[in-house]
């Protein structure tokens, strides 16, 4: 409480009138909006925008680091990796089984990839242009570089996940190419899984691109541009919003890495729409762009990040490798935070007597809905200590959504993109995936990351699907028919769910409230 009332005061000594108020209005600007523990982080990264503020904004948390850093100490970290008991997999030992799980998953990842951060092309001069990527080309940065999409507007058919979008030549810089460097990092040439696919043509031009006749457009905001996954279907599309908060660390060595006005371009022509397209105002505070907004024109970028991908081999997410017996990445938590605090989902205080709040998500799709439905939640209407709502997400805003999961300490659903809300669960809260339709890992996993609870269906003989389930292409498939329950099993596995959440050391205690005949 004592760090968030003086960042609190921080933030008004900033907004103050005062004989000073341009220059503190200048400085605030560079102050990030982010949650209390991820500013003072903020502000140990650039300890000298510390020193130029109003008010000494020393906080007891002076050592703090995310985990990226060369000098951030494993207790110093946003969060440590939970690996309780004997190590297991491949590792050798307890060590190395935190280890392998902190730079599979965690800010450890991230620090692997500023070490990986390699010049590709570098400037003589600081008008110059440049590049610099990481290992096979994932994530990449540039300066004054000029994009050709003159032949984008030629194109007959829509572009999406394509790889030929650029032509030899159409991606070209001022400065000094390593062709074998940039050569040998071509080796994962996949549409979402690095940018060779776009930098393999890129080519050097004989004169500075800025300040040429070269450019129709320049384009001075900082921009990132990026190979988005399917936008309707969650899991996926925040495959790409995750990537790209991780990128915000990668390209970290400006106080402005955390601010919103930057431009995003989508790599495609297709218009962007999605039901979850309010993330992005948690990154920017533009309008996004795709390729039809650009198309037709020679595009210059003062400064451009290509960030990380949804589907890279051994990628953040989506194919990410976890380590067995490890869970609660940082990163994955970190993200949680930033997108809620962004986009300003309230925090509801929790219910007295310590009641639950149980949330379960009701499909109106075709498959994989729960044919009796309200038997199940008969059963919980039975138990005072629980307080049950049934909802239909994709009847709902995708902020109303997240209100509701924020305030949720249980969250019932079965196997489908929506229970990717888990990311914005609380701490303490656990994830019932009703039934996982034949598909164990992906959101077992997905909560592992995040740091929640999770548990599913364990007694197949109680569950009876209508059928053997038809997959539109042939074959039987357990995600394509609809399915019942035991009713007294689901109840017992709500009450697993519901001890797990209160003993969670995070769950808040109830307030202490004074015996009514005790005497004041």
């Amino acid at each position: 409480m004592q760090q968030l009332h003086l960042l609190v005061l921080i933030l008004n000594a900033l907004l103050m009138p005062s004989l000073a108020q341009r220059e503190a209005e200048v400085k605030h600007t560079l102050l990030p909006n982010l949650p209390s523990d991820h500013l003072i982080r903020f502000l140990n990264t650039f300890p000298k925008l510390r020193t130029q503020l109003p008010i000494n904004a020393t906080v007891t948390k002076k050592h703090a680091c995310w985990g990226h850093e060369r000098n951030c100490s494993a207790e110093a970290r946003f969060q440590t990796p939970h690996c309780p008991g004997d190590h297991t997999g491949w590792v050798q030992s307890k060590d190395a089984q935190v280890q392998t799980f902190y730079y599979q998953t965690d800010f450890g990842y991230i620090q692997q990839q500023l070490v990986e951060l390699t010049p590709q092309c570098v400037p003589k001069f600081v008008t110059d242009s440049s590049l610099e990527c990481t290992k096979y080309l994932r994530f990449c940065r540039g300066r004054n570089l000029l994009f050709d999409l003159r032949d984008v507007a030629n194109r007959k058919e829509r572009i999406r996940y394509h790889m030929d979008v650029l032509s030899p030549g159409q991606l070209l810089g001022h400065c000094e190419l390593n062709r074998t460097r940039l050569s040998a990092e071509q080796e994962h040439m996949g549409a979402l899984q690095s940018w060779a696919p776009e930098l393999r043509n890129f080519d050097v031009l004989p004169y500075p691109v800025l300040g040429s006749d070269a450019c129709d457009l320049v384009v001075d905001t900082p921009t990132f541009v990026m190979k988005i996954d399917a936008t309707y279907n969650m899991y996926h599309h925040f495959c790409d919003f995750f990537n790209l908060y991780a990128s915000l660390f990668v390209n970290q060595s400006h106080p402005a890495a955390f601010n919103t006005d930057v431009q995003i371009l989508i790599w495609e022509t297709y218009p962007y729409d999605s039901p979850f397209r309010d993330t992005f105002k948690a990154f920017t505070q533009r309008p996004v762009w795709t390729l039809s907004d650009v198309q037709g024109k020679r595009v210059c970028f003062r400064n451009v990040v290509l960030p990380l991908l949804p589907r890279m081999i051994f990628g953040l997410f989506y194919n990410t490798p976890i380590i067995q017996g490890c869970s609660n990445s940082g990163l994955f938590r970190a993200f949680s935070e930033f997108i809620l605090h962004r986009l300003q989902i309230p925090f509801q205080a929790p219910l007295p007597q310590r009641k639950l709040r149980i949330t379960y998500l009701s499909r109106r799709t075709k498959y994989r809905q729960v044919l009796n439905e309200q038997e199940l939640l008969a059963k919980l209407d039975t138990n005072e200590d629980y307080v049950v709502q049934r909802v239909s997400y994709e009847r709902l805003s995708f902020t109303e959504q997240l209100a509701i999961t924020r305030n949720s300490d249980i969250l019932i659903g079965m196997h489908g993109a929506g229970l990717t809300h888990l990311l914005f669960l609380p701490n303490w809260a656990c994830i019932f995936e009703l039934y996982n339709c034949e598909d164990p890992n992906c959101y077992k996993d997905l909560a592992r990351l995040r740091g929640v609870h999770y548990i599913t269906w364990k007694h197949r003989h109680l569950v009876y699907p209508n059928d053997e389930g038809h997959h539109p292409e042939g074959g039987a498939h357990a995600k394509f028919t609809n399915y019942r329950f035991d009713a007294v099993e689901f109840g017992r596995l709500v009450a697993e769910a519901a001890a797990q959440v209160r003993l969670h050391k995070e769950f808040p205690q109830p307030t202490p409230t004074m015996n009514p005949h005790e005497e004041l």
